[in-house]
C-alpha cells in the first residue's frame, strides 16, 4: 500500500483527523492515511507517547478518538484549517458578535507569529483581495459572546433552559425552551427552539436574550415541524411568521410565477385568482418592511397598513431625485 511516506506529516494529518469531534475506525483511519491498519496503531501509540489522550474502542463499532484532558497538548493545524482560522478572524470585526472585533487582531497576532512563511503569504493575499463592510452606527445590535456559548451547549446537550427575553415593544418576560439551533441571518443571531410555556417553536433574537441559565435537565431531540431543518424553518419564521408589523401587497402576477421569483426572506404567498396572488411579510421595523417591498421583482399595489406608504414614496422620491440627471 503507497501512503504517507514521512512518518512526521502522516503524524499530524492524523492528528488532525482525530481532533474533529467523532470517533474513526481503524479501517477507515489507514484509508484516509494510505497506510495499513497496523501503521495507524503505531502512529497511536506514538501519539499517546507525546501526550496526546487517544481513547480507543474494541468491536465492529469501536475505533479511535481524541478525549479531553487537562494536560492536553498544544493545538495543531492543518494547512487548510490555518488558513481558514486566520481568513475567519480577519474579518471578525464585521461579525454579529460583541466584543469579537477587539479579541480578534489579538488572536491573530498569536497564530500569525506561529504560521509557516508559505501560509502567511497566502492569508496575506486572501486578506487583500477580500474584505468585509464595516457595521454602520445605529445598526444591528450584536450578540454577547457568552449568551452565545451558553445557548450553543444548550443546543449541543439537548438541555431545558431559561432566559430572560426583551421583545421588540421592550417588554421583558422568562422564557423556559428546549433549544434546537442558533441560525445566524445576516448580522443576527437567532435561536431556534421550543418554548414550552407557549407548547409551539419559536424563534429568539439573541441580542434580545439575557442571563442564559441551563437547568441541567436533558431531553430527547424534538424535530422541527414538517421535519424542516433549522435554516429552512427559520427562514420562513423570519419571512411571514416574525414581527410585530404586518403588511399585504398585491403580486401582479400569479402565483406560479411569484414563487420563482420571491424569496422566502420576502414573505408567505397567498393565491387569488390566474393573474395575480396576495404577498404577506412581517417585520419589526416599517423602514425595513419598506427596504423589503421595494426588493420585489414583479410589480405590485401595497394594501396595508398605509404607514407603509409614506416610507415607500420616500424611498420613491430619492431614487427619482438621484436619476434625475439621466432622463
Amino acid at each position: 500500500m503507497e501512503g504517507m511516506r514521512d512518518p512526521s506529516g502522516r503524524l499530524l494529518r492524523l492528528l488532525s483527523l482525530l481532533q474533529t469531534s467523532r470517533e474513526w475506525p481503524g479501517a477507515e483511519l489507514a484509508e484516509r492515511l494510505g497506510v495499513t491498519a497496523r501503521t495507524v496503531r503505531r502512529d497511536v501509540d506514538r501519539l499517546r507517547e507525546l501526550g496526546y489522550p487517544v481513547h480507543a474502542t474494541r468491536g465492529n463499532t469501536g475505533g479511535y478518538r481524541l478525549t479531553a484532558g487537562t494536560a492536553m497538548p498544544p493545538l495543531l493545524l492543518d494547512d487548510e484549517e490555518a488558513v481558514a482560522i486566520a481568513l475567519g478572524l480577519r474579518t471578525a470585526a464585521a461579525n454579529a458578535v460583541s466584543g469579537i472585533e477587539d479579541a480578534s487582531p489579538r488572536a491573530l497576532a498569536k497564530l500569525e507569529q506561529v504560521l509557516p512563511h508559505r501560509l502567511r503569504h497566502r492569508v496575506a493575499a486572501l486578506t487583500e483581495a477580500a474584505v468585509a463592510l464595516p457595521a454602520r452606527d445605529g445598526g444591528v445590535p450584536p450578540a454577547d459572546p457568552g449568551v452565545l456559548a451558553a445557548l450553543a451547549a444548550a443546543c449541543v446537550a439537548h438541555e431545558r433552559t431559561r432566559f430572560g427575553h426583551t421583545r421588540a415593544d421592550g417588554a421583558t418576560a422568562r422564557r423556559v425552551v428546549q433549544p434546537h439551533r442558533l441560525v445566524a441571518a445576516g448580522r443576527r443571531w437567532y435561536l431556534v427552539a421550543f418554548d414550552e410555556d407557549r407548547a409551539d417553536w419559536r424563534l429568539f433574537r439573541v441580542d434580545r436574550v439575557t442571563e442564559p441559565h441551563r437547568t441541567g435537565v436533558r431531553l430527547p431531540p424534538r424535530e422541527l415541524p414538517g421535519g424542516a431543518d433549522a435554516v429552512t424553518w427559520a427562514m420562513d419564521a423570519l419571512a411571514g411568521g416574525s414581527g410585530t408589523i404586518r403588511a399585504r401587497v398585491r403580486l401582479h402576477v400569479p402565483v406560479e410565477e411569484a414563487s420563482a421569483r420571491v424569496t422566502a426572506w420576502q414573505g408567505v404567498l397567498e393565491p387569488v385568482d390566474d393573474r395575480s396572488c396576495l404577498l404577506h411579510t412581517q417585520s419589526d421595523s416599517m423602514r425595513f418592511l419598506a427596504y423589503r417591498v421595494t426588493l420585489l421583482d414583479v410589480d405590485y399595489t401595497l394594501l396595508d397598513p398605509p404607514e407603509l406608504a409614506v416610507h415607500l414614496d420616500t424611498i420613491a422620491r430619492r431614487a427619482s431625485a438621484a436619476t434625475a440627471s439621466f432622463r
